[in-house]
């Protein structure tokens, strides 16, 4: 945006400042997004997923590897992903590797006790999914592709928290996944896979996506409680399936619908993992930009306008990227569900729009190269809009 275009060493250092300052600041977790492979080069490719996007999605490939140089900058900060795609660079028995490897490492010092917080999904992109076999394998898996890719993660979901739990198993020991008409928007789409399956099933099993003889991991005797698990997925099911091998948190996003969370509370509250205690509401970190502008130069009326006004440039940059055009109801509605406007502001729509035990994960660098401005924002909300909120 703006023409900006930062190196990648500029932006790893960028990265790693604003997690030092975010320590000192008292803010709880780094959260990391991740992104895998050129989303420049995939413009060129037969089926573009984002064809108007300028620029690299992201740079951060491999969580386990930056978690450690955040760990050895900081003092109190903890790490976590969003989102970790556990399909992508080796499939979900690799992942889990990497994760219990990271473990391992990161505990030999019996002192350490910050944790790492694997956010995990299927990822967004096609494109980082492809090279790995994510594609459709028979018509119709093809027909079905959309709800399928839900099933996919369901059963490398299932093989992840299996073998971080310490399990040997091998592909027969995992549920094998089926489809039914519950698994499509419209009675149109469950037809059209029906017909590819050369006939009206009520119900079509899906071949396994893993297929290996008994194994585990190595190393497997790492420090569990330095472990906390969240998945990025919406189906209840999967929710609940992932809770009976370990205590797995959920993600919402800032646009998922109030009705949508308070039924996702109250299905944890009875599905979350006994080793993970009683589910708190805080398991469920709430995402959300923040457009704050706290220029001691500007009046409140004027910072209010300046947060606005940056706020449309960047959400409409984003739509404009990912979809080609720019769609005035989705800024709209993401601009509702953002946090936007001077100090004063700002608290209120958090006071406003969060029940006071949410977690918030809150995304300050959105659309934004400039470092220092996003340190800035942080300081201001920690500084200026934490003691609204809380009563100081």
């Amino acid at each position: 945006m703006d023409g900006c275009l930062p190196s990648e060493a500029t932006m790893f250092k960028n990265f790693l400042d604003q997690v030092v300052a975010a320590d000192k600041l008292g803010y709880e977790t780094a959260w990391v997004a991740e992104a895998h492979l050129s989303s420049e080069v995939q413009k060129g490719n037969k089926k573009p997923v984002i064809p108007h996007w300028h620029g690299e999605v992201g740079l951060m490939n491999d969580l386990a590897q930056i978690a450690h140089v955040i760990f050895a900058k900081t003092k109190r900060i903890e790490v976590g992903s969003a989102i970790m795609n556990i399909l992508t660079n080796g499939g979900p028995i690799a992942a889990a590797e990497r994760i219990s490897t990271f473990l391992t490492l990161h505990g030999l010092d019996e002192k350490e006790s910050r944790r790492i917080h694997v956010g995990f999904s299927g990822g967004r992109f096609e494109y980082q999914n492809r090279p790995y076999g994510i594609v459709p394998r028979d018509p119709v898996e093809e027909a079905a592709w959309p709800a399928l890719k839900g099933q996919i993660f369901s059963e490398a979901g299932e093989i992840f928290c299996r073998l971080l739990r310490g399990e040997t198993l091998s592909s027969d020991d995992v549920k094998q996944r089926t489809l039914t008409r519950a698994n499509f928007r419209s009675d149109e789409d469950w037809a059209r896979v029906q017909a590819a399956a050369g006939g009206t099933p009520d119900e079509i099993p899906i071949s396994p996506r893993y297929i290996f003889e008994e194994l585990k991991i190595t190393p497997s005797d790492y420090r569990r409680e330095l472990l906390q698990l969240i998945a990025g997925t919406h189906d209840k099911n999967v929710q609940e399936e992932l809770n009976k091998y370990l205590p797995v948190r959920i993600f919402n996003l800032s646009i998922t619908q109030a009705d949508v969370i308070e039924q996702t509370h109250n299905r944890l509250k009875e599905h979350y993992h006994k080793d993970g205690g009683e589910w708190k509401r805080d398991y469920m970190p709430r995402t959300t930009f923040v457009f704050l502008n706290a220029d001691p130069a500007l009046t409140s009326e004027q910072q209010s306008e300046a947060a606005a006004t940056e706020a449309r440039r960047c959400l409409g940059a984003y739509w404009s990227a990912l979809e080609g055009t720019i769609d005035k109801r989705k800024i709209d509605n993401a601009a509702k569900n953002a946090l936007i406007g001077n100090p004063k502001e700002v608290a209120s729509q958090i006071k406003e729009r969060f029940h006071p035990n949410d977690r918030l994960m809150l995304w300050f660098d959105f659309f934004n190269h400039n470092s220092q401005m996003v340190i800035d924002s942080m300081t201001d909300f920690m500084e200026k809009v934490v003691p609204i909120v809380e009563g100081a």
